[in-house]
C-alpha cells in the first residue's frame, strides 16, 4: 500500500508537470494589437520584422554593425506599455551577448551600427513567453529604449 501511494504522487507529479507545459498561453494576435496601438498613441513609425519584433531606429549609427552573435554594449531602459520602467542600464551601457538575451533583443540590436539607437517593441513571444519572470508578467510587450555603444 506505501508503494501504491509513493506510486500516486509520482505518477500525479509527472501530470501536474506535464499539464503545466501544455498551459502555454498565446498572445501573439493580443500583443500585436497592444504594439499596434501604443505605436499609433505614441506617433512612432516603426518597422516590423517577420518575427513580429517592431522597432523604431532614430539614428542607425555610423559604426560596426553587430549579428546574432556579436558581443554589445548597449544602454538601454526597459518598460512596459504603461511606461512602468522594469529595467535600465547605466549610461556605460551593458555588455553581453546577443545569444544570452531574449530573442527580441537578439534580432532588434542587429538592426543598429555602433553609435544607433532606436526602440525594439518586442512582443512576449521573443521576450519572456506567457510565464512570469523576474517581476516581468507572463505574455507581456517589452518597450527597450536602446543606444548601440559598441560591438564586436
Amino acid at each position: 500500500m506505501k508503494y501504491a501511494v509513493s506510486l500516486l504522487v509520482i505518477i500525479l507529479s509527472f501530470s501536474c508537470a506535464n499539464d503545466k507545459k501544455t498551459e502555454q498561453i498565446d498572445y501573439t494576435e493580443q500583443n500585436e494589437k497592444e504594439i499596434i496601438a501604443y505605436i499609433a498613441e505614441n506617433n512612432l513609425t516603426a518597422q516590423r520584422s517577420n518575427s513580429g519584433l517592431y522597432y523604431v531606429i532614430n539614428n542607425p549609427g555610423a559604426g560596426e554593425q553587430p549579428t546574432a552573435n556579436s558581443t554589445v554594449t548597449v544602454a538601454y531602459k526597459g518598460y512596459f506599455l504603461d511606461k512602468t520602467v522594469f529595467d535600465q542600464s547605466s549610461a556605460e551601457g551593458a555588455t553581453f551577448s546577443l545569444q544570452r538575451v531574449i530573442r527580441g533583443w537578439t534580432e532588434g540590436i542587429t538592426y543598429f551600427k555602433e553609435g544607433g539607437n532606436g526602440i525594439l517593441l518586442v512582443p512576449s513571444h521573443l521576450g519572456y513567453g506567457s510565464s512570469n519572470s523576474n517581476g516581468i508578467p507572463g505574455g507581456s510587450v517589452l518597450v527597450f529604449d536602446v543606444s548601440l555603444l559598441a560591438a564586436n
